[in-house]
């Protein structure tokens, strides 16, 4: 265990914490802090917003079609990331969950800036924008971390992007269909900080369904 610049005690989530359910991975990611070590600088915030994206039986999970070379990271092994271009317009990061072979993870939406806010605003052109903002909606979070298609793949557990435990008190969560799609819907897969102002769209409460 190590002190982040925050002055908060932190640790590196290990693989295991990936290798189970999607959806207890998603609750549980909601608060931990995505860390992106660029130059020998960091930048980070606490996630606020996530969606769980499950199986070939998964309309809206890019594995719905079966082994591609695109989705092939959500077959691998549990811990790493899923990068992919969005739309040709923004990357997104995915933690993938799960058993090795089975294709499941969980999109990180919104966070809460915690540490290098001055590059988040460089990297987003947008020298006056609330902090909030910075990173609210998973393309704006990849900009804002510097987070691209170099990070596919690569191991959260190790190395410049991680996720960190900095063991902050838990915070009140809700479960909304996921938004941006337009299959299923009809899951309660969204899994957000309901006191959160970074979060990037509604605020229902409610428990995960399928």
């Amino acid at each position: 265990m190590t002190r982040s610049s925050t002055g908060l005690h932190s640790e590196t989530l290990p693989s295991s914490f990936y290798d189970r359910p999607t959806l207890g991975v998603a609750a549980d990611l909601v608060g931990k802090v995505l860390v992106h070590t660029f130059r020998g600088r960091r930048t980070s915030g606490v996630i606020v917003e996530v969606e769980a994206y499950i199986g070939e039986s998964d309309p809206a999970c890019h594995a719905a079609p079966g082994p591609t070379n695109r989705n092939q990271p959500l077959y691998g092994p549990p811990g790493h990331a899923y990068v992919y271009l969005n739309y040709g317009l923004h990357y997104l990061v995915n933690a993938v969950t799960e058993r090795e072979g089975f294709p499941a993870a969980v999109l990180i939406r919104a966070l809460e800036p915690l540490e290098g806010t001055d590059a988040m605003r460089r990297r987003r052109g947008r020298p006056g924008l609330a902090a909030h903002m910075l990173c609210s909606g998973p393309g704006n979070l990849t900009v804002a971390l510097g987070i691209g298609p170099r990070h596919n793949r690569a191991d959260l557990s190790a190395g410049r992007l991680t996720i960190e435990d900095h063991h902050r008190p838990p915070r009140p969560l809700a479960w909304t269909p996921r938004i941006g799609i337009r299959v299923g819907t009809v899951h309660r897969w969204r899994c957000i900080a309901a006191d959160s102002p970074a979060v990037s769209g509604p605020r229902p409460s409610g428990r995960p369904g399928r």
